[in-house]
């Protein structure tokens, strides 16, 4: 994955508008002790240190979607009762949009009990509603979705066979999105895939695809016959299984199969795991990345997910570290505007000094290499502005640059004295310095301060510019002269 693809996913997830759909719970952690056994009978005794709420069930996947950064909206239905008012407290707490829950007096709101010692589930206890949505309250949601569904970019059916999504909400949720082209994601619950027809994606795991295909999966020949099975059945555009420690598989409608391996981490608990990879795949989905890549993005956060105890949310910044670990080079310096002005922000509130500077920088010397290292040296963050090949153009003319612009920010994010390279197209840095704010502007001393672009921008605020010394005789055009006078005699 693009580092820098997934830094600006995460700066714009404020932009996504996800609703989801499905069953409710709470999920309640005692967290304890147990280091002794009951003299009542032989079971172990768990002094309870703390108590914990989380948001459970497709409220899992609502808190996920919230933590990525994304504005989400959940339509459910749970009980008149404590519970209920206990789950509806969670979700204002976390600022999530509530309008659609509708309370049912007759209904029981589920409630998971784990009581955890030594880091491992001793018991859960389970108090739940299991029973189908009365017609009236069927008929709300339906008409609810019906209505709304042209607010969001993405909808999202968490079914936990709980009863809110019936034959119907699940029709009417995929029938309002269809008119509408909002792919409609699914993480499925018992054997009648049929139900969810229609769909654009569906995420079971390989337990919950081998039982609704009806076909072990034991290789990838018997994986591609349940996969096809479950596709064909459900008139499906794409399909997403999960298989644990061998990663995940995405089948794509033009027959394409992507195999993902698993991220190796150390596992403490998987319950949760498949709420973060529908979550993931949403807002990946919902921010334009292609089926593949949301699939990707998803096993690095699912990766994150199963290594946390519980039910747990995974945050952009985990995400953002996990795929930096791969790209442990030029890629994680090269940014995005956006992300860039995210950076530079946290970086000034940290006390460090920003320079900025800025060039075509085609054939790379000794010359730009100590220009750069002086720069550097005029603070603590050197932020590296580098022409595209269009404003070289432009600038140099119609044979220039030699090397192409991202040929030559690898090359520039690769020096130790470089923290950051942004690519921009316009023919001077105005806009950039405008936007970061550097503490000091750095240009060759060939510059008059006069000519120096940005200037009054940068000293309006009480920044200054410094023009450093170039080495002498050391130059694109000299090495292009050399090379020619060189090869001509050839």
């Amino acid at each position: 994955m693009e580092l820098a693809a997934v830094e600006t996913l995460f700066a714009h997830a404020a932009e996504i508008k996800c609703l989801v759909v499905g069953d409710l719970m709470l999920d309640e952690y005692l967290w304890g002790r147990a280091e002794r056994i009951s003299p009542e009978a032989p079971v172990q005794v768990v002094d309870v240190i703390r108590e914990e709420l989380r948001l459970g069930g497709a409220g899992n996947v609502v808190h996920n979607l919230a933590a990525f950064g994304a504005q989400v909206s959940v339509c459910s239905v749970v009980g008149d009762d404590q519970n209920g008012r206990e789950l509806l407290g969670q979700f204002s707490h976390h600022k999530i949009n509530t309008s659609a829950i509708f309370q049912d007096p007759e209904r029981r709101t589920s409630r998971k009990t784990r009581v955890v010692a030594a880091h491992q589930q001793i018991v859960r206890i389970d108090r739940e509603s299991r029973e189908t949505l009365t017609h009236e309250v069927e008929h709300q949601l339906c008409n609810w979705i019906s209505s709304h569904t042209h607010e969001y970019s993405v909808l999202v059916l968490s079914d936990y066979n709980k009863g809110v999504l019936t034959p119907a909400v699940i029709a009417s949720a995929i029938a309002a999105a269809a008119l509408l082209k909002i792919p409609v994601l699914v993480d499925p619950k018992g054997t009648d895939y049929s139900r969810y027809k229609g769909a654009t994606l569906l995420t079971p795991n390989r337990k919950e695809a081998e039982a609704a295909s009806g076909i072990p999966i034991t290789n990838q020949e018997s994986l591609r016959e349940a996969a096809s099975a479950i596709m064909s059945e459900t008139s499906l555009e794409h399909l997403l299984i999960t298989r644990s420690e061998e990663g995940m598989s995405l089948f794509l409608n033009n027959g394409e199969v992507v195999n993902i391996p698993t991220v190796a981490r150390e596992v403490f608990d998987v319950s949760g795991a498949g709420d973060t990879v529908l979550a993931a795949v949403a807002v990946g989905i919902a921010s334009g990345f292609g089926f593949a890549e949301s699939a990707r993005l998803a096993n690095v956060a699912a990766g994150i997910a199963v290594g946390k105890l519980g039910t747990s949310v995974v945050t952009p910044q985990e995400i953002i570290e996990a795929v930096s670990m791969a790209h442990k080079d030029s890629h994680s310096k090269i940014k995005n505007f956006d992300v860039l002005i995210q950076k530079v922000a946290a970086e000034k509130l940290k006390g460090k000094r920003i320079v900025f500077t800025n060039g075509c920088f085609d054939l790379l010397h000794a010359g730009h290499v100590k220009y750069l290292q002086k720069a550097k040296n005029l603070g603590d963050l050197l932020v590296l502005g580098l022409n595209s090949d269009a404003s070289v153009r432009r600038l140099k003319g119609a044979k220039r640059p030699l090397i192409d612009q991202e040929e030559r920010a690898h090359l520039l994010a690769a020096l130790d004295c470089i923290d950051y390279v942004i690519v921009f197209d316009e023919d001077t840095p105005l806009n950039l310095i405008t936007a970061i704010k550097p503490h000091i502007l750095a240009k060759g001393g060939d510059y008059l301060l006069d000519d120096v672009v940005g200037r009054d921008v940068v000293e309006s605020y009480g920044g200054r510019v410094e023009l450093v010394t170039f080495v002498d005789g050391k130059s694109t055009t000299n090495i292009i002269e050399r090379i020619l006078e060189l090869y001509s005699l050839e």
